[in-house]
């Protein structure tokens, strides 16, 4: 009789335990969404102003921003996008290839002692501030980059993205694209190191046992099982990059121009660094306007996100 009461109690327990486990889970996912929607609620709270505000006001303020480059906000807002996107692209077209490539030097061909160095050493670089990354951009990379940057003009100027001559001091849109794939290295190396780690021991042996090597190994069994893992890595690169501040703010020469000289100065700005240049002397419907502008970067940041899950799932089918 008492046995058969003790297991009623831990059943009893066990289901309380599991109702508390499940109200919680629930909470937390009710929490982000509710998160979710008053980032949204205040974005769209703040930038009513400018929608609603009148015209010549709106139009002031932009002039005021742009020195008269763009008198309304699909002008103002339109070549911020462009420069957003070009930065961040170039930044993930640069830090990708080589995040792979470590990732599988850590996980499939460095040694137990030296693959443990190497992941603290990311671990610890993904952590590092954006504006150290910030600082040494400005105050290293900057002087000692402009030589190259102009050999690149000099031989690849044919080309349109490379056309000089190359900017000196080279504060362009091509270094700020190094600086931020350093930055983005970090995050996408780790990530897929986790994934490369998990991909199933049995295939890479069996590869191994019918004679593959172990390129052909890693070709055959790891990539294509981190393949989705692989573009959400690259994704979550890419929103740091379309979000990045400081390091963009104290390193680019911002220009408003649809431009694709990446070693020209003046050229392009982004979206999260114009809000930090133009905040502090913004009036109230300046204020607005940036949190606009803030607006359409969010929007693009969950675009970005919905397209990265869509093609994940197709690549897990």
């Amino acid at each position: 009789m008492s046995s058969q009461t003790t297991v009623t109690q831990n059943t009893t327990s066990g289901k309380s335990g599991d109702r508390v486990f499940k109200g919680l889970a629930y909470g937390a996912g009710i929490m982000i969404l509710v998160a979710l929607a008053a980032v949204t609620l205040f974005l769209l709270v703040r930038a009513m102003p400018l929608l609603t505000g009148s015209q010549k006001a709106n139009e002031d303020t932009i002039v005021s921003f742009t020195g008269g480059q763009a008198h309304n906000f699909l002008q103002y807002v339109g070549p911020l996008v462009f420069g957003t996107i070009l930065i961040s692209a170039l930044a993930l077209l640069l830090a990708f290839p080589i995040a792979v490539g470590i990732a599988l030097f850590i996980s499939h061909y460095a040694s137990r002692r030296l693959s443990t160095v190497l992941s603290y050493v990311v671990d610890l670089l993904a952590a590092i501030p954006s504006v150290i990354y910030g600082l040494w951009g400005g105050i290293v990379l900057v002087p000692h980059i402009t030589g190259f940057w102009s050999l690149v003009a000099k031989y690849l100027g044919w080309f349109p993205l490379f056309r000089g001559p190359a900017a000196n001091p080279s504060r362009t849109v091509a270094t700020v694209s190094v600086v931020l794939a350093v930055m983005i290295l970090p995050i996408i190396t780790s990530v897929s190191r986790d994934i490369f780690l998990q991909a199933p021991r049995l295939q890479q042996e069996a590869a191994l046992a019918m004679g593959a090597t172990k390129w052909e190994m890693i070709k055959l069994a790891v990539l294509p099982f981190g393949r989705s893992g692989l573009i959400s890595a690259s994704m979550l690169g890419l929103g740091r990059a379309l979000g990045e501040t400081m390091a963009v703010l104290m390193i680019l020469s911002p220009g408003m121009s649809y431009s694709f000289k990446l070693l020209q100065a003046s050229q392009n700005q982004t979206i999260a660094a114009n809000i930090a240049a133009q905040f502090p002397e913004a009036n109230d419907l300046g204020v607005s306007t940036l949190i606009a502008t803030g607006l359409v970067l969010f929007l693009i940041t969950f675009l970005v996100n919905f397209i990265a899950r869509r093609i994940t799932e197709k690549a897990r089918v």
